[in-house]
């Protein structure tokens, strides 16, 4: 099952998560509270699994 990358961005912006800086295929975001970073690859959808290991990255509720 997938996610709508768009959802997902606005997903992490709602738990103070934002876009640190642009790599070439992905974007590293990064928690304003806790301080840590996870890349987002750059794909119109992403896998549940991947948003929720993200999400466990960032330290921040599942999507």
């Amino acid at each position: 099952m997938s996610v709508k990358r768009n959802l997902f961005l606005s997903h992490l912006q709602k738990n103070n998560c934002y876009l640190h800086r642009n790599g070439a295929k992905h974007d590293i975001y990064q928690n304003s509270i806790t301080k840590k970073k996870t890349s987002v690859p750059r794909h119109p959808h992403l896998d549940k699994n991947l948003c929720s290991l993200i999400c466990k990255q960032l330290e921040i509720p599942k999507f």
